[in-house]
């Protein structure tokens, strides 16, 4: 029986690592997912199949979940998604490099909903951080790391 192989799936709407995740498939020779809810140009990504889902809120995440394998990479900054990804058994890493990990998934969803919450009291006007260049770097690393476990099975 054949085991499944590895893919890299990206939320890829906000992605800004799509170029990195593409040169790091073409590499490792794994098929890289760009999922979207539109608005993608393909010829940027030739090496990449590039799905496109319905308008919803949720339908990217949807796929990706639903798609998803324990000989997969899902690459997401959406902490929901990373989890669900998780149960599934896929590797899951943000866009900066840190990845999501069934350990640290629980914290990382308390910390998105206390942030909700002081949001929505304005207490915070919910800034994220720059994406900087050690951000692309670190995820250059955690992906090449990643892949190169996978795809030695």
């Amino acid at each position: 029986m054949n085991e499944p192989t590895t893919r890299i799936l990206v939320d890829a709407d906000a992605c800004p690592v799509k170029d990195e995740a593409l040169d790091l498939a073409g590499r490792f020779a794994v098929e890289m997912v760009l999922v979207s809810n539109g608005g993608m140009r393909p010829s940027r990504y030739p090496g990449a199949r590039i799905v496109v889902v319905s308008a919803g809120a949720d339908a990217a995440d949807d796929w990706i979940a639903d798609a998803a394998g324990p000989a997969d990479v899902v690459v997401t900054a959406d902490i929901p998604l990373a989890s669900r990804a998780l149960e599934k058994g896929a590797a899951v890493i943000g866009p900066d490099g840190r990845p999501f990990t069934p350990e640290s998934i629980g914290t990382a969803l308390s910390m998105r909903s206390f942030n909700q919450h002081l949001r929505e009291t304005g207490e915070s006007k919910g800034y994220n951080r720059p994406f900087a260049p050690q951000d692309r770097s670190r995820f250059r690393s955690e992906l090449d790391r990643l892949l190169r476990r996978l795809t030695s099975r």
